[in-house]
């Protein structure tokens, strides 16, 4: 029986595990925390699962809360001409439902099922002389933590796109009694952009207690919503976004005015700095391991790509350790391993970075399609779910305007 390890238990390294797991694998975890401390503890993040990473959950079996949370039909995108107002709108169908459950209820379950299933965890956190100890005595090693210490192991690959300081700062709060605008036909996502200053995100969750709705600021660095260096507690943090959203979407103003926070650890706050590392880091002349997901290809929020990036990486990790059998886990075919995961990543890298900038002018040219041709925002919202066909069409702006003529008749 080949052992492995795997050091992260998020969505990826929990994913990998159970699939593992499941097909007579000896597996370890190394998860910091037990899941009655991660089921009590703080968010985690904002995680939006679109449809096809839903697709590799229901194929593991592992999608245990389709009836509890909230099933996303569309995206309601809105581009702001200053504080206060509308410069456009647009409704963009998903052709599959998207759905967001808190980490700290899907990691918690899926720990507890891990274990009720005989996999083996390693309940602490581990420095890089016990990441090597614990490589040197397992077939293969993977990296799915990707904070703190144990991603520095992994080097920045210049080659890739890279950020040298995150674009935004991030604040989040989980809110009880949100409303639906109520000419809505669909449950919906709802992003707004505001030029120069940044964008606001409002997604239907599930949360330890129940359906939710989770409010995410992304602000470009000094900026007016660049105001969260304090960590307010969850009831301060309510009252400000309400005085920011008065300010520059009333209309949200309207919809949030009776939510209340979650819970009292209903906050997280943060910046990210994009970077690709190389997938491989040597820990000694005769030990190496993979690193998988967030460790290896980090993105800004913007796109709501983290957690299916980590399905993806998770599902492509499987079959290419189930396809090796008893062969080698040896550097060149961990390389191949993540370049496989790269061939969708880079898709989502090209896209979030596009998304982080000034939007060019042929992507407001789709923007503006949008709001009167529902094949293109159809189109523009499933970006989101599959970002593989941005380069087909929304990569270059030849491509956008002959789709655009396509797709309107002009």
């Amino acid at each position: 029986m080949r052992e492995i390890v795997i050091v992260g238990a998020g969505q990826a390294g929990l994913q990998l595990a159970l699939g593992l797991l499941a097909r007579g694998y000896d597996v370890t975890v190394v998860a910091p925390r037990d899941a009655r401390q991660i089921r009590s503890g703080r968010v985690m993040s904002t995680q939006a699962m679109f449809g096809p990473a839903l697709r590799i959950e229901r194929e593991a079996g592992l999608d245990l809360w389709q009836r509890q949370a909230p099933a996303v039909r569309a995206i309601r995108a809105t581009v702001a001409d200053g504080p206060g107002t509308e410069a456009l709108a647009f409704t963009g169908p998903l052709d599959e439902a998207q759905q967001s459950v808190d980490q700290r209820v899907k990691m918690a379950d899926w720990l507890e099922l891990f274990e009720a299933r005989g996999g083996r965890v390693i309940h602490r956190a581990i420095d890089a002389a016990e990441l090597e100890r614990l490589a040197s005595e397992r077939d293969l090693t993977l990296v799915a933590a990707g904070r703190g210490e144990l991603a520095e192991v992994f080097a920045r690959d210049d080659r890739r796109p890279r950020f040298d300081r995150p674009p935004r700062t991030l604040s989040c709060l989980y809110l009880h009694g949100v409303r639906m605008p109520g000419s809505l036909a669909r449950t919906q996502v709802r992003i707004h952009v505001v030029p120069g200053v940044g964008e606001v995100f409002l997604q239907p969750a599930l949360t330890t207690s129940g359906p939710c709705t989770t409010l995410l600021w992304e602000a470009v660095p000094g900026g007016p919503l660049d105001c969260w260096q304090d960590r307010p507690s969850p009831r301060d943090h309510l009252a400000r976004s309400l005085d920011l959203l008065r300010t520059f979407l009333p209309w949200e103003y309207e919809l949030c005015g009776a939510a209340e926070p979650t819970d009292a650890h209903a906050t997280l706050f943060g910046a990210v700095t994009p970077t690709v590392r190389h997938p491989v880091a040597r820990l000694s002349p005769d030990t190496h391991v993979l690193g998988m997901a967030d460790v290896v290809v980090v993105n800004d929020p913007v796109t709501g790509q983290g957690a299916n990036n980590a399905a993806r990486c998770a599902d492509i990790y499987l079959r290419a350790i189930l396809e090796r059998g008893e062969g080698a886990f040896d550097p060149a075919w961990m390389r191949r391993t993540f370049d496989a995961f790269w061939d969708h990543a880079r898709h989502t890298t090209a896209f979030t970075t596009m998304m982080l900038g000034p939007l060019p002018g042929h992507v407001l040219r789709v923007l503006s399609a949008a709001v009167t041709h529902e094949a293109v925002a159809r189109r523009f919202a499933n970006v989101y779910a599959d970002p593989s066909d941005f380069t087909n069409w929304l990569a270059d702006p030849a491509a956008t305007d002959a789709y655009l003529a396509s797709a309107t008749g002009s």
